[in-house]
């Protein structure tokens, strides 16, 4: 099913159904009105005010026919200037008078969208464009003989069309107005309710205090299946018997008082069925004024409840699973602790377990969303029965899913229900014929014990979920306050890394690299480093803060500023020297992202303190990761960078998982053998013949090769043995801060 398609469809019938109980509701309050002999002047007005509410922007009018059949008259308009209804007040009519002239000359409706421009209006629209009116639709009142009374008009400060909606809105202004207006004039109630009555929209019934049916209108007979059929009584007890007590109760107080009431109730059909009933009952005395009658509006709003319903049902759960959503979840959460303490007065008792499916982006990515929604699909059915009957089992979010446990459960419980979800997540799937094998990693929280706060709860199930992964997936994790303060740690150093950013407060240190043939400093590669009052934190654990909250971005730019300033300088000083700097896969995320990392160069190339930089002295230090994700775009980018000279090194190589056919395509100059496989090459020819692989490759590609991490003289000769361009490492220097790299190169110059 096209879930998206099902909201259209079910959010225009909705719309649809809204607008008709708002109908329903004006005819019930006019036709009050009516009944109780209200002023003429006060039911067109609280016609056009009732328009106004439910159009909004609607400016309505209506305008009464003279008794000599030749002007129009202000009947009600308090949304229009006073000094416009004025004007207008005994307008003679026409079939080119504006809109409301030539619908009361014409007895047609008139669409007006542009005053300033029709033809209608030529002579007239100064008036009405002074005002701030500038379309008009105007319909003709017409009573039950074919008469025009006169006009019911609509206006708007814009140029603006009519949809079906809007039509039927004001043909049914029309038709109150017509039913009002032909009141005033002094028919009888008996024609009233033979000729207007019968047509109404909803079911009419007219009874007295001895339960006779005075009148029944065709709707009422339709709407109940002709439940009165061969009756002369009408008795609501029965007919309402179904509704609650209380809302009897009220129904039949009110009136007895001789009062109107309004409300839902549940009538009965002919065939014994039942239906769900918007009722207004309007109590009045009789022709003769002996007794009361009643006059029982009703409508069938089962379609209507049953709509709301639908609209509950999709706002509380998510339409791919069918399972509760994330705001049902909270809402349950706190609804249960709030009742619980408002009830027994202490802490509630309740778990929280949250779910994530391990490495979901692969399967999205290797075998397409589809594959991936059907996943989502068979693990909700896969875990629906697990939970107690009293759990609430959600999607929280894309593969997250949760399980609100209220009531007290033990570890061991909790162990059980984790190690079940585990045990069903991991059974394999086919889906599309594909064979798919998912682990789910789990976080578990307890309510008092972890947290009193809801949104804290929520926090420390993730926390514990998000150490599951980081201890293996596929298991899961109870929260522990080791946790909390590893999450404290982050968040106080994402806040403290948002200052850094703004003070500049981050260090760049240099590691340089030699020549393998000369040994000799030939570049340096760009560390960054942070201090934070007096304690080292380490790049291991604030870059992938950084990453996960978006800062790298930032960090990044103010990296690469440093090196162009850095190039610039010592090029003007005639010692140029060649530098690297890491950059983030983070920071090639979306398009955005990638057009602010070109854009950046962009204005370099171009400013005043940066113009003339020498970019091929530059080396961007990217991942293995990086030529898989996005690989089209990121492709076309680094191309443009090298086309400005700026060289391309793929950091850490051996340790991800692209291919050759990526190395052999990617627009790379240099390859970096990650110190991983340099340390090693002492434990065996296996891992000797990795570095010796990974360098007779970079060499048949024409790359040239760094060997990072040499620390000893062992490694050295290995390296320079397999034809290392270039070398890295502890055994020629550490990284250093920038004066201290400066005096090196001054001492290698001399």
């Amino acid at each position: 099913m096209d879930s998206g398609q099902c909201f259209t469809s079910d959010s225009e019938n909705f719309e649809v159904l809204t607008h008709r109980s708002t109908s329903n509701e004006r005819y019930s309050q006019i036709l009050s009105m009516v009944l109780a002999g209200s002023p003429l002047g006060e039911i067109l007005h609280s016609l056009v005010l009732s328009i106004e509410a439910q159009k909004i922007g609607t400016k309505a009018s209506v305008l009464l026919i003279s008794n000599d059949k030749k002007r129009l008259l202000t009947g009600a308009a308090p949304s229009l200037p006073e000094e416009y209804n004025q004007a207008i007040h005994g307008v003679e009519i026409g079939p080119e008078v504006g809109s409301c002239g030539a619908a009361a000359a014409t007895g047609k409706r008139q669409i007006v969208e542009d005053i300033a421009t029709h033809p209608n209006w030529a002579l007239y629209k100064e008036l009405p464009l002074k005002a701030g009116l500038k379309a008009c639709w105007s319909e003709p009142i017409i009573d039950s003989e074919g008469e025009v009374l006169g006009t019911f008009a609509m206006y708007y400060d814009t140029k603006k069309s009519p949809s079906a909606l809007d039509l039927e809105l004001i043909q049914e202004a029309a038709r109150l107005a017509s039913l009002s207006i032909e009141r005033s004039q002094g028919l009888h109630l008996q024609r009233l309710t033979s000729k207007i009555f019968s047509k109404l929209p909803m079911g009419l019934l007219i009874s007295n205090e001895s339960k006779s049916i005075l009148f029944v209108n065709p709707m009422f007979k339709t709407i109940t299946q002709d439940y009165t059929a061969g009756a002369d009584l009408f008795d609501a007890r029965t007919f309402f018997a179904a509704s609650e007590p209380s809302d009897l109760s009220s129904l039949f107080k009110n009136i007895q008082r001789g009062n109107t009431w309004q409300g839902e109730l549940v009538g009965l059909k002919d065939n014994g069925q039942t239906f769900d009933a918007e009722v207004t009952v309007t109590t009045f005395r009789d022709y003769h004024a002996e007794q009361n009658c009643f006059s029982w509006l009703i409508t069938d709003i089962s379609d209507h409840k049953d709509a709301n319903k639908l609209i509950h049902f999709q706002a509380n759960h998510d339409a791919l699973t069918r399972l509760s959503n994330r705001r049902y979840f909270l809402d349950k959460i706190y609804d249960y602790v709030w009742q619980h303490e408002k009830e027994k007065k202490g802490h509630a008792t309740c778990q929280v377990l949250l779910m994530d499916i391990d490495n979901f982006k692969q399967i999205n990515d290797s075998l397409g969303h589809e594959s991936g929604d059907n996943l989502l699909i068979e693990v909700a059915l896969r875990l629906n029965h697990l939970f107690p009957q009293n759990s609430t089992f959600a999607r929280i979010a894309g593969d997250e899913f949760g399980v609100f446990l209220p009531g007290k459960l033990t570890a061991s419980e909790l162990s059980d229900i984790a190690r079940d979800i585990n045990q069903a997540v991991s059974d394999t799937y086919t889906i599309n014929n594909n064979s798919i094998h998912a682990t789910m990693s789990i976080g578990i929280s307890r309510y008092p014990e972890d947290a009193t706060v809801v949104e804290s709860l929520i926090n420390c199930a993730s926390q514990a979920m998000h150490d599951a992964k980081l201890k293996g997936r596929n298991g899961y994790q109870f929260f522990n306050q080791s946790m909390q303060q590893s999450a404290e740690r982050t968040a106080f150093l994402q806040m403290e890394m948002n200052k850094a950013i703004s003070e500049e407060a981050f260090e760049i240190y240099y590691q340089p690299i030699v020549s393998a043939d000369s040994g000799k400093v030939k570049s340096a590669e760009m560390l960054l480093r942070w201090n934070l009052n007096g304690e080292f934190i380490s790049p291991e654990e604030f870059i992938p803060i950084a990453e996960k909250s978006g800062l790298i971005v930032s960090i990044g730019k103010w990296v690469r500023h440093q090196a162009l300033t850095m190039l610039k300088e010592y090029l003007e000083l005639g010692k140029p020297i060649a530098l690297s700097v890491n950059v983030s896969t983070c920071e090639f995320l979306t398009d955005d992202l990638q057009q602010q990392f070109i854009q950046f160069f962009e204005e370099s190339r171009h400013s005043k303190s940066l113009s003339g930089c020498p970019l091929h002295l530059l080396t961007l230090e990217i991942t293995e990761s990086l030529m898989m994700d996005q690989f089209e775009n990121v492709e076309i980018l680094l191309t443009r960078l090298r086309e400005w000279g700026i060289k391309i090194s793929v950091d850490d190589f051996g340790t991800g998982y692209s291919s050759l056919s990526y190395l052999a395509n990617f627009p790379v100059d240099q390859i970096k053998i990650d110190k991983a496989f340099i340390q090693k090459i002492e434990q065996g020819p296996r891992h000797r013949a990795l570095v010796e692989a990974i360098a007779s490759m970079s060499k048949a590609l024409d790359l040239s090769v760094t060997a990072e991490g040499v620390e000893t003289e062992a490694q050295l000769d290995f390296v320079k043995s397999n034809h290392v361009d270039a070398i890295q490492g502890y055994y020629y220097y550490k990284p250093m801060p920038k004066s201290q790299f400066i005096k090196l190169l001054e001492q290698q110059a001399q």
